[in-house]
């Protein structure tokens, strides 16, 4: 199913690709986005197909057939992902509200529910006690997990490529941890988690072709949010309905969360601090700005590839601290703690002072050479009162550059397109 995934993403998003061009479907470029030229944003969408695709020729195949038969999860998981990518499409093309996309995800939670891919067990972490939710909580938990996992990819598809290769290390590593499971008896051969899991890996590996530095087509917060719930499925499916204790448990139940958390826990933090300042001035809190960490490490100096390849870093080193005790005999369990709270300490060290510089050290060029002075003004000149059009005669305005007819200004959409 991997080389299913990452083929169909890799060659349906060049019809992705081709088709936003021809219908204009770009993102273009503003003050606060860190990429200069009209880009495609239609992504999502070929990885949806890709994802359908891999389900079809899964359900064929032999050694899956005990996940689908007689099993509701893995149609659950595709109609949820209609969901996510239908509110994402819609999102990237027109402005969606964010009570709007918080109430598709909730209805994408819902439909998991039903299906039966849901939190059964709880596990506390550091007491490490297990605790079997009740049939009234256990789709509340659903539900918030669907939404804080489709919300903290999307937070993280700040550059090109960073998303997918974060998703694509997350799922991977969260593949073999299942692995390891499904080989200690753990869980068992009709569990959809491993398959939901290598399906997101083979859509992130054909998407980066595409979406690294420079890209060539953004997943948009369509394919954000199909990682997303494919990541929350996976999972739910795995750990939330076994009791069983196994090395790494604990982590693997947060892998998503932990995973954007102490890897890009500084944006996460700049968000919710952006929202209480502008809370705070009266301002409207989900305006985004220019205060985010890929935006203060190409402040730094970084360049995008460079700042892809550091966050890519520190999700690998994460994810394997994890799955070492699972191949040591279950030794090493207590380093685990610590060893993610280093981490973290490190990431912090290295990445909190970026949004303290202030002068030229934190406002340069993003290839972190030396900007230029800018020239020197020249000398003022009056208007010319015979060369100034007259308004009433040629129908013009001049305080726009003296060309176009008269009225009130005209406003884009999301993807460029001027609309009434």
């Amino acid at each position: 199913m991997l080389g299913v995934a990452t083929v169909g993403t890799y060659l349906l998003t060049f019809v992705a690709r081709r088709l936003a061009v021809r219908f204009s479907f770009l993102v273009m470029p503003d003050e606060r986005r860190v990429h200069t030229r009209p880009t495609a944003t239609t992504g999502g969408a070929a990885m949806f197909v890709a994802f359908l695709a891999a389900m079809i020729v899964a359900s064929r195949l032999k050694q899956f057939q005990p996940v689908f038969r007689a099993n509701s999860e893995p149609l659950g998981v595709v109609l949820a992902a209609a969901v996510m990518v239908a509110i994402g499409l819609a999102d990237d093309l027109r402005e969606v509200s964010p009570p709007g996309k918080v109430a598709a995800q909730v209805l994408a939670g819902t439909i998991l529910y039903f299906a039966g891919i849901t939190m059964l067990f709880f596990r506390v972490p550091i007491l490490g006690t297990t605790l079997v939710l009740s049939p009234d909580m256990a789709p509340l938990m659903t539900v918030i997990w669907v939404v804080g996992m489709a919300n903290a990819v999307n937070l993280i598809d700040g550059l090109d490529g960073l998303a997918a290769g974060i998703v694509a290390i997350a799922a991977g590593t969260f593949f073999v941890y299942s692995h390891q499971l499904l080989k200690a008896g753990s869980i068992s051969t009709d569990n959809s988690g491993l398959l939901i899991a290598i399906v997101c890996l083979g859509l992130c590996l054909g998407f980066l072709p595409h979406n690294f530095h420079p890209a060539r087509i953004f997943m948009g917060d369509a394919g954000a949010m199909l990682l997303g719930l494919l990541m929350a499925a996976s999972t739910l499916s795995v750990v939330g309905q076994t009791d069983n204790a196994f090395s790494g448990r604990t982590y693997f139940t947060f892998a998503p969360i932990f995973i954007p958390f102490f890897i890009l826990g500084i944006p996460m933090l700049d968000t919710a601090f952006a929202i209480i300042r502008r809370a705070g001035r009266r301002g409207n809190p989900t305006k985004p700005d220019k205060d985010h960490l890929h935006h203060r490490l190409m402040r730094l100096g970084h360049g995008q590839r460079r700042s892809v390849m550091i966050l890519w870093a520190w999700t690998a080193l994460l994810s394997a601290l994890v799955l070492y005790p699972t191949f040591s005999n279950n030794k090493g369990n207590a380093v685990i703690p610590f060893g993610v709270l280093t981490l973290g300490v490190l990431l912090y060290t290295v990445f909190a002072p970026s949004g303290r510089r202030s002068g030229a050290s934190a406002e340069g060029p993003p290839d972190g050479s030396p900007s230029d002075p800018p020239p020197p003004p020249g000398p003022a000149r009056a208007p010319d009162p015979a060369r100034t059009p007259d308004p009433a005669r040629t129908g013009s305005d001049p305080t726009n550059g003296g060309s176009g007819p008269v009225g009130p200004p005209r406003r884009q959409d999301k993807v460029g397109r001027s609309v009434p």
